[in-house]
């Protein structure tokens, strides 16, 4: 039942940060952003740390592969949009996870034998000018060589032609064992002046791949935002209609964080959906709730164990929902951030 709050509302313009005494230690170099994502223990380390205390709105029009890659890259996250299906959404999962990798898991690989033309093909496709030849063409097969753009002429060269005329073959391609860590791979990298370092398991099969423009990239972008792997961290929005299929599929592409999407949080569902995620993840999985605008709405759902809430609707010149859901005073004192419904 709706209810009129009679006490004062305050909107941002109203309060001012009071400034002290700048002295020899206020210098940019001693500033630290770095900022807890999700709750946790007191005199213990968070799961999850952004490097600049920013995430992005959970929305088409803001939050696809492209923001989670960008966003990760200067040390936020971005939360990929879930008004779309679950395969699509996945997918975009994996392509932020696979853009930066310490040890990448090929996606471009080939058997011996197979013509230049389905190679070139499969380039077009993946947009990834190297391309792994293993005995059974899979990710994970016994390696023969490699072979890159560099290798074959476009307007010259035969398509039909096997690749294996093409490539470079094991026995002069620079690898390593697995085991290596990354600093390691990279001065090999450096060391031999290669652009793509094979990582390779005792049967010498295929394990990962070490790029150059990886560690060029981490040293451009040093606050960038990494997982244990090394790999950019990205979240992705959910619902509590589908999200019993929704959320593994979300969970097998290597999502980090999820967050429910909706303008009003404090609801049974979004609970609902925690207790699935608990049941079924324990406390491996975090999963963030929201929208709320008071503390009743933020008590419910931090009762309900979930991991980090977020608190506002509808700010900003272009957003409407405090106007389409009658949400009003209550709301003018809240983080300004535009929400849609779930």
């Amino acid at each position: 039942m709706a209810k009129i709050l009679e006490d004062i509302s305050r909107t941002f313009n109203e309060f001012l940060l009071l400034p002290n005494l700048t002295d020899e230690r206020c210098i940019p170099s001693n500033v630290n952003l770095k900022t807890p994502l999700v709750k946790y223990k007191k005199g213990e380390e968070a799961k999850y740390y952004a490097n600049v205390p920013m995430v992005s709105a959970i929305m088409q029009s803001v939050s696809g592969e492209e923001m989670g890659i960008a966003l990760a890259r200067e040390g936020g996250v971005a939360f990929i949009y879930g008004s779309q299906s679950i395969e699509s959404q996945a997918r975009m999962v994996r392509n932020v996870k696979k853009h930066k990798a310490g040890f990448v898991v090929s996606d471009s690989n080939v058997k011996a034998g197979t013509p230049l033309r389905e190679v070139i093909e499969l380039v077009q496709k993946t947009g990834h000018s190297t391309v792994i030849i293993t005995e059974d063409g899979t990710a994970k097969g016994k390696f023969l060589g490699l072979v890159t753009d560099k290798d074959y002429r476009i307007s010259r060269d035969n398509f039909d032609e096997p690749i294996d005329k093409f490539m470079t073959p094991k026995e002069k391609v620079v690898w390593a064992h697995e085991g290596i860590n990354l600093s390691e791979a990279n001065d090999i990298i450096w060391e031999n002046k290669i652009a793509c370092l094979p990582i390779l398991d005792d049967e010498e099969n295929l394990k990962y791949l070490v790029f150059r423009k990886d560690y060029e990239e981490r040293k451009n972008n040093p606050e960038s935002l990494l997982d244990e792997n090394k790999r950019y961290i990205v979240g992705a929005g959910i619902n509590t209609r589908d999200y019993e299929e929704r959320i593994p599929a979300l969970v097998e592409a290597g999502v980090d964080l999820i967050c429910m999407d909706s303008s009003d949080g404090y609801s049974i569902w979004q609970k609902r959906t925690i207790d699935f995620v608990r049941e079924k993840y324990g406390d491996t999985v975090k999963i963030g709730a929201g929208n709320v605008v008071d503390k009743e709405g933020f008590l419910y759902l931090a009762k309900a164990g979930a991991d980090f809430i977020k608190v506002g609707v509808g700010g900003g010149s272009i957003c409407i929902t405090r106007e389409t859901k009658g949400i009003g005073r209550r709301a003018s004192f809240s983080l300004n951030r535009c929400s849609r419904s779930s």
